[in-house]
C-alpha cells in the first residue's frame, strides 16, 4: 500500500513538473530594425522611394520658384500698383501658397503609402523567417528589441484568448 501511495505520489510530481515545463515559454529577442537594413533588399527598396521622392521635390522645388518670384516682383511693384492690381497679385500669391500647402500634404500621403507598399513584402519576408526561427529553437514570443510603438514590439506570439469581456466585466464596462 506505501509502495503504490508512493508510485502514485512520484507520478503526480512528474506529471506537475512537466506541466510546469510547458507553462514556461521562452523568450527571445531581435533587432528587426538593424535586420532590415542588413538585407540587400533594402538598398533597392530604399533606391526606388528615394527615384519617387525626387519627383514630388521637383515639383515642390519649381512651385516655390514660382512663388519666390512672384513673390519678388509683387514686393518691387507694389507701390506703383493700383488697389485692384495689388489685390489681384496678393490673391494669386496666396492662391499659389495654398497649392504649395496641399501639395506638400498630398506628397507627404503618397510617400507613405508607396513606403509601406514597398516594404511590406519584404517585411512579410523578415517576419515569416523570424517565425519560423522561433519554431524551429521553440520559442514562444520574440520581442523586437528596436520596437519605437507597442504596435512593434511582439514579433511572434502564441495564438491566445481575448479577455476584453472577462475584463469589462470585471471592471463593470459595457
Amino acid at each position: 500500500m506505501k509502495k503504490l501511495l508512493k508510485v502514485a505520489l512520484v507520478a503526480v510530481c512528474v506529471l506537475t513538473m512537466g506541466s510546469i515545463a510547458k507553462a514556461q515559454n521562452k523568450v527571445g529577442y531581435i533587432n528587426f530594425a538593424q535586420l532590415v537594413s542588413a538585407m540587400p533588399d533594402t538598398k533597392t527598396l530604399q533606391t526606388q522611394l528615394e527615384a519617387y521622392n525626387k519627383q514630388f521635390q521637383d515639383q515642390y522645388t519649381a512651385m516655390t520658384t514660382e512663388y519666390q518670384t512672384k513673390g519678388q516682383a509683387y514686393e518691387a511693384q507694389r507701390n506703383t500698383m493700383t488697389d485692384a492690381v495689388r489685390l489681384s497679385k496678393e490673391t494669386e500669391l496666396s492662391d499659389i501658397q495654398k497649392r504649395i500647402q496641399s501639395f506638400q500634404q498630398d506628397a507627404q500621403q503618397k510617400i507613405a503609402t508607396k513606403t509601406n507598399e514597398l516594404s511590406k513584402p519584404l517585411f512579410d519576408k523578415l517576419r515569416a523567417a523570424i517565425s519560423q526561427v522561433a519554431k524551429e529553437k521553440g520559442y514562444g514570443y520574440v520581442i523586437n528589441s528596436s520596437a519605437t510603438s507597442q504596435d512593434e514590439l511582439l514579433l511572434v506570439s502564441p495564438p491566445g484568448d481575448d479577455l476584453m469581456t472577462e475584463v469589462k466585466a470585471k471592471l463593470g464596462v459595457k
